[in-house]
């Protein structure tokens, strides 16, 4: 059945739609073939739920042999002659129904997929907010915002990518909200989109981003449906994929990232100072090493003599130099970061107090690093943790090491000249076409007003 197009006008046709079916999907145990009278319905019986196939299909077809289709009572039917897609359907949970001497094939949704339940969200995580997060289920993700927006103007784009795991992807929007320039934008790359395979939103995200090697990420990835259809209602787009719970948001600018969920839930004033307090601690995330670095090596004279003295007494039995002591406790932290995540969640405690006690007492007493040193490291440690956006973190993380071997070798003149290079890279950088530093460069001061203070919503 090479041909695409299905014909079932007599039994010998119904054979032979059912052995190009087992050609193409193979002899499998859960692949089921079911005769029911003049009619063959076609499953996979881990991916349809049986009981609404005895329910919707055999029964009514059972006790209405001479009407056919019109008694199956499955809600959501559709009819096709399309062989490739009559596969489709039912590797994706849908039984086929083909009945001797109709022109087309019955695909009867009747999908019974495996998925868990709606959780909590535990990457952005909120207080006030809602407790819902988005699932491996592409239907259920689209409700979840269809049940938060409830607008009209809702509108999707469908793609489908991969020859062997043939995976969907949507373009959401809102139409006259998001500007058309956007859409036919996010549109474009996403025609330009060729890989065979797609097992998740990050497929696509590297694929169709702007600078795809550039360290600061310039599409934003959420788990939460309200952090999507506040988007949306903004006038951003967003791409979401099956199978995988992260959605991508476009566009994505540099302030974005610091920006939390937690802001719209909030009072104006706790959500502005909750900013500024985030802002001071991320500066320290990315600055505090570096600055103590090019302080104790160049710079004696800008500390007061007591905390210069306390300083040096304390790296007197260090054998090493203040940038040297520095990339150790970097990288200490850094495999301790790393084993939390990886490892199983009941031994993250253990393993934090031994990161945080045991090995830092233990380098201490060995003379390794000096405490001072174990400090500056620590409150940048605890800094970069408000970094509300999961990967502007590691730009924050490369970029310090970058600043801090630029200060061990020359001091505030190096600190200022990565600065400057960071800041002519990011006024280059855009996201869909909108500048990344927006709306500092190019400066908007009705969008700046609300970047600096979280701006009270205004009464009708």
């Amino acid at each position: 059945m090479a041909q695409q197009s299905i014909r079932l006008s007599n039994w010998a046709d119904l054979e032979q739609f059912t052995e190009e079916l087992k050609r193409t999907l193979g002899s499998m145990p859960d692949l089921v073939f079911r005769s029911v009278g003049a009619s063959l319905i076609v499953y996979i019986s881990g991916l349809a739920d049986q009981e609404r196939i005895e329910r919707e299909i055999v029964d009514p077809l059972s006790a209405n042999q001479e009407s056919g289709p019109l008694f199956i009572k499955t809600p959501s039917v559709q009819m096709t002659d399309n062989y490739q897609q009559t596969v489709q359907a039912i590797l994706s949970g849908m039984a086929a129904v083909a009945i001797c001497g109709e022109d087309q094939v019955i695909l009867a949704n009747v999908s019974a997929s495996p998925k868990r339940g709606v959780s909590d969200p535990q990457i952005e995580s909120s207080i006030l907010g809602p407790q819902e997060a988005f699932l491996e289920d592409l239907d259920t993700n689209i409700a979840m915002i269809r049940r938060i927006t409830k607008s009209e103007k809702f509108r999707m784009k469908v793609w489908h990518f991969g020859s062997i795991a043939h995976t969907e992807a949507r373009l959401l929007y809102f139409d006259q909200v998001a500007p058309d320039e956007l859409v036919a934008e996010i549109s474009k790359r996403l025609d330009s989109v060729h890989l065979e395979d797609i097992l998740g939103s990050n497929y696509i995200a590297e694929t169709i981003k702007d600078r795809p090697l550039s360290w600061f990420p310039t599409v934003q990835k959420t788990e939460r449906p309200d952090v999507v259809s506040n988007a949306l209602m903004k006038g951003r787009v967003a791409v979401i994929v099956n199978n995988t719970p992260i959605v991508l948001l476009f566009p994505f600018t540099f302030w974005n990232a610091f920006e939390t969920v937690e802001d719209i839930y909030l009072s104006y004033s706790s959500a502005t100072f909750l900013r500024w307090i985030r802002a001071f601690f991320i500066l320290s995330a990315l600055l505090l090493p570096s600055l103590y670095v090019a302080i104790t090596t160049f710079h004696n004279e800008m500390l007061p003599t007591n905390l210069l003295l306390s300083i040096a007494a304390s790296r007197e039995a260090s054998p090493f130099p203040a940038l040297v002591e520095a990339l150790i406790m970097e990288s200490i932290f850094e495999a301790i970061r790393e084993a939390i995540v990886r490892m199983p969640r009941i031994l993250v405690q253990a393993v934090s107090v031994v990161g945080a006690l045991v090995i830092g007492q233990a380098i201490v007493q060995a003379g390794i690093v000096s405490i001072p040193m174990i400090i500056v490291v620590s409150i940048t440690g605890i800094a970069s943790l408000m970094i509300p956006h999961y990967e502007t973190t590691f730009a924050i993380r490369i970029l310090r090491i970058i600043l801090l071997l630029m200060a061990g070798g020359f001091g505030f003149f190096g600190i200022a000249l990565g600065l400057f290079f960071t800041q002519v890279y990011l006024t280059g950088l855009r996201s869909a076409g909108m500048p990344y530093l927006t709306p500092v460069a190019p400066f908007v001061w009705k969008s700046l007003k609300n970047l600096i203070i979280r701006q009270p919503f205004e009464r009708s």
